[in-house]
């Protein structure tokens, strides 16, 4: 009977302890793995590739759209932008006039350098320019003077302001109110030469025929290509010429 007892209480030891590596009741996860007295070998570590030896560098390729320099030259610098400043620019028209002989290619450079002169860079100026104008289409000439005499006084450097009243002058028969304009004029802008034709038109009706010449060449000096400059200089001219023999 003890034998039995021994027997029985073998067995109820074996089956709680179960055998290494099975299953914990309940869990499902296997118990720990059985130990062998060795460590488990270490796994091999991926290759990594060497590095291969560094190449030389290579320069980045070009935009799209950039200018290039060919090799072997140098890039030049680019070319400097045409100048804005309004003095300069008109200096240069003068200039071309003075150069050109075609007579409608040089009406077209007059009319660029006369809306130059025209332009005054003030809103008031150019609502009182417009007020004269109107006033001498509508025969208003006192208007138009009163209009003109505000723009002389809040802009004597405006130069259109006084050769428009030299001509409102002239217009109303008035030659020595118009010429006073017109010396205004030439004293701020010697090459103005719609005034140096204006001079050279009341000193002709004045029977100054010497002065007349002189300031009609002065204007050819400025506008060489414009016609009837040209015949005045021509008449005026022979006209002394015949009276001198």
């Amino acid at each position: 009977m003890r034998r039995f007892r021994l027997t029985i209480a073998i067995l109820s030891s074996a089956l709680l302890c179960g055998p290494v590596g099975a299953q914990q009741p309940g869990t499902g996860m296997p118990s720990s793995p059985p130990i062998t007295g060795q460590a488990p070998a270490p796994q091999a570590r991926p290759s990594q590739p060497s590095p291969s030896p560094s190449a030389p560098l290579q320069p980045l390729p070009p935009k799209p759209g950039a200018v290039t320099a060919p090799q072997g030259t140098q890039a030049t610098a680019p070319a400097e932008p045409p100048t804005t400043d309004p003095k300069l620019a008109q200096d240069k028209l003068l200039k071309d006039l003075g150069r050109e002989r075609d007579a409608s290619k040089a009406k077209e450079i007059a009319n660029r350098i006369m809306a130059n002169w025209n332009a005054s860079d003030s809103p008031t100026v150019d609502l009182l320019m417009q007020w004269a104008n109107r006033s001498i289409a509508e025969k208003k000439n006192a208007a138009a003077l009163d209009f003109l005499d505000e723009v002389t006084v809040l802009k004597p450097d405006y130069i259109e302001g006084w050769n428009r009243r030299a001509t409102l002058h002239y217009t109303m028969g008035d030659r020595r109110k118009s010429m006073t304009d017109i010396n205004q004029v030439l004293q701020r802008e010697p090459r103005h030469f719609p005034a140096l034709a204006g001079m050279a038109t009341i000193l002709m009706e004045n029977g100054q025929d010497e002065l007349a010449l002189k300031a009609w060449e002065r204007f050819l000096a400025i506008y060489p290509a414009e016609r009837d400059a040209q015949e005045n200089v021509t008449k005026l001219s022979e006209k002394l010429a015949g009276s001198r023999t």
